[in-house]
């Protein structure tokens, strides 16, 4: 045990520690654990940037334009539109095709636009079906994940783990390398769903409008400003309504006339009818005040707050967005987006006051009125998944069969060793871009710079486990506890950790921390490194017993009105089906 393999175990533990309870960003804690090593001399200035000039890296960044331009022509909505219609025909022939739908469209790209594409049409579908779409939402996040796993390039981790495996010396992973024992997994995982899973998932998410959802009945009122009202001729800000009470007024309504979003500068009139949000407490209070009058309760409908001027929609904090970590206040979030937040739903608790000063996380969803000149911007910013029916993006139609086309010839070339993986990455992307399915600008925006950070500065910490022969160390612990039960067992572990890892933290910092520890083991015992890394690269990608272990359950847990429970109910058994099926079909798929 020398001091530089305590201090790389120390930073191991760190990294697991903020990655768990994402106290910093995971990318700010990749950089972070970067600078750590590099502070202490474990590895050298060109060891640290190494990450990202990796070949996973660049592939991973090629691989999210490639996506977005397949995603952009609308050949994944094509296919969305195409299987929800089967829902007035059959619940479970719709639910079972479009699984496979977006499993298999989930092998070949990126599965979160997958997934954020078919959110709005499947919340349609079971609207005009009277349908609960928490019924539907869980069983394609979990499809995604089963499709990922299938091919090279289903996943980043996927490609990082192949990429770990080249620079210790073994051969790149094939791009249907990973299809025998995916296919069981998509096969086994579809017929648990089916007879099961969807029974077990509660109706959480109903059909009523947006207003409802989010109970909004008692945190919407309308006031009446009467002449005596010690507010009457003063600006907005420096009303007694605001400064006093802190409420928040959404419109001015003034001789039929609405202003939404009021600057703070307006002069308030006698007479003028104000809509605010406050809580019932803040209402009771508007009660006491002279020169105010409540209007009569209304029964809010979705319909009260559309007009020429705004709208209401329901929008979720995309993965990797800008404003994860940050307050509603501290973002500017009402001048930024010329939008007022209405409500939230924050890692299963409903909210419609007093959340201004939560730090937002991926997944939150927020019940919005917006200006409708600005809606077309919210469409297109990366920050959110617009979720309503009115966020139904347009798509380039008439590059579809050119993106497909590009994104086959990606494939074909990869698969059959014409070119690695990324060459013709990088070659797909920029034809997509030549082509103009996307454009320049957009293919920046597409690239997930937060991932790209996250496998740049998370690598170093792999380059060090090796270096320092922490990696070693720790196989041979595992060795000396489970080395006389055979690889078997060995491989069985490694899935097992692999997995409870990754429903806590990133599974690609999940995939570079076990990596080299699988490969040391594998040594350790003179055997072929593939079962172990097959056991890690599968289980990083299959994570199911929280919302916060993949992107695609972060991304429906808000919008399906999930509880942190659901996952943990329906997931957990499917977790453990999928380790056994690993223990047995890893060593049989990928012996020894």
């Amino acid at each position: 045990m020398t001091i530089e393999i305590v201090i790389v175990l120390g930073v191991v533990i760190l990294a697991i520690t903020l990655f768990a309870t994402e106290k910093l960003p995971v990318d700010l804690v990749a950089i972070t654990v970067m600078a750590v090593l590099l502070i202490s001399g474990i590895i050298t200035p060109a060891e640290g940037i190494s990450g990202f000039s990796n070949t996973a890296t660049i592939t991973v960044g090629a691989m999210f334009i490639i996506s977005f331009a397949l995603n952009k022509t609308g050949a994944v909505g094509y296919l969305g539109n195409l299987t929800v219609k089967l829902f007035k025909i059959n619940f479970w022939l719709a639910l079972a095709i479009t699984m496979i739908t977006v499993g298999i469209t989930s092998g070949f790209i990126n599965n979160t636009p997958v997934v954020a594409v078919f959110i709005p049409i499947l919340l349609m579908a079971a609207s005009e079906n009277n349908l609960s779409a928490s019924k539907l939402l869980m069983p394609i996040s979990f499809a995604s994940m089963f499709g990922g796993v299938c091919t090279l390039i289903g996943t980043s981790t996927n490609i990082l783990v192949s990429s770990i495996a080249v620079q210790y010396g073994e051969r790149p992973f094939g791009m249907f390398e990973f299809a025998p024992l995916g296919i069981i997994f998509f096969f086994v995982g579809m017929l648990y769903m089916m007879f099961i899973g969807v029974k077990l998932i509660p109706d959480r998410r109903g059909e009523g409008d947006l207003t409802k959802e989010f109970e909004m009945t008692d945190y919407i009122t309308d006031i009446v400003l009467l002449p005596e009202a010690k507010s009457v001729g003063k600006k907005l800000a420096e009303s007694p309504l605001v400064k006093e009470l802190d409420i928040d007024i959404i419109e001015v309504i003034r001789d039929d006339h609405r202003l939404y979003l009021p600057p703070s500068r307006t002069i308030l009139r006698a007479n003028d009818v104000l809509r605010v949000r406050c809580d019932v407490k803040k209402i009771q209070k508007l009660k006491e005040r002279v020169g105010i009058e409540l209007k009569p309760h209304t029964k809010w409908e979705d319909l009260d707050f559309h007009s020429e001027d705004a709208m209401l929609v329901e929008a979720v904090i995309a993965p990797n967005s800008e404003l994860e970590g940050k307050t509603l206040k501290s973002s500017n979030f009402r001048n930024k987006f010329l939008a007022t937040a209405l409500a939230i739903r924050h890692r299963g608790q409903l909210m419609q006051a007093g959340f201004a000063d939560i730090p937002l996380k991926a997944g939150d969803a927020l019940l919005i009125e917006i200006r409708t000149d600005q809606f077309e911007r919210l469409k297109v910013d990366k920050n959110f998944v617009l979720i309503s029916e009115l966020g139904i993006p347009k798509f380039r139609k008439n590059k579809m069969l050119i993106a497909i086309s590009i994104v086959a010839g990606v494939i074909v070339t990869a698969a059959m060793n014409i070119l690695p993986i990324l060459v013709s990455a990088i070659i797909g992307a920029t034809l997509l871009i030549m082509t103009r399915c996307i454009t320049l600008e957009e293919a920046y925006k597409a690239i997930e710079w937060k991932v790209i950070f996250l496998l740049g500065g998370i690598l170093s910490l792999g380059i060090a486990l090796e270096k320092t022969g922490t990696a070693l160390l720790v196989s041979n612990l595992l060795i000396s506890f489970l080395g006389a039960l055979g690889p078997v067992a060995i491989v069985s572990a490694f899935y097992l950790l692999t997995s409870l890892l990754t429903e806590t933290m990133s599974n690609n910092a999940t995939a570079v921390l076990l990596a080299p520890i699988a490969i040391a083991t594998a040594v350790s015992m003179n055997v072929d490194p593939r079962p172990f890394l097959m056991a890690v690269t599968f289980a990083a990608s299959a994570s199911f017993m929280t919302p916060v272990g993949y992107q695609t359950n972060t991304m429906i847990f808000g919008v399906g009105q999930y509880k942190f429970k659901d996952f943990l109910i329906v997931g957990t058994p499917l977790n453990i089906i999928f380790w056994i099926l690993a223990t047995i079909f890893i060593p049989i798929i990928f012996p020894f």
